[in-house]
């Protein structure tokens, strides 16, 4: 993999208490705000085993409900990029690393949306 970095979106749990938590995959881990996160394998039955941070290039995941989850801004490093259909946000970003910068108020979310 090429060693690249750029911004990205991913759509987070948030908790009662205020922890962003992982969708699926190794879901009781809190995501830790302003330090690299390394990616991890944890095969979980009915997923595709695809080690990496599952990103996206923008705040779009139709496919996904939104209730009690948060958009965040993240950076990204040592990712590639590969296409699922437009139904469920187009391409997606698959990275080594990943670094949770903020959670990204509603209002960016829909202005990016277009």
């Amino acid at each position: 993999m090429l060693t690249n970095t750029r911004i990205a979106y991913k759509l987070v749990r948030k908790m009662a208490n205020g922890e962003l938590k992982p969708l699926f995959i190794d879901k009781t881990t809190p995501f830790v705000k302003g330090e690299w996160l390394e990616s991890e394998c944890h095969p979980t039955k009915g997923f595709a085993v695809r080690q990496g941070w599952h990103c996206c290039f923008k705040p779009v995941a139709p496919h996904l409900s939104e209730r009690n989850r948060v958009w965040i801004e993240v950076l990204v490093q040592n990712y590639q990029s590969y296409s699922r259909p437009e139904s469920q946000g187009g391409s997606w970003i698959l990275a080594d690393k990943m670094k949770v910068l903020r959670e990204v108020p509603q209002n960016e979310v829909e202005a990016m949306r277009g």
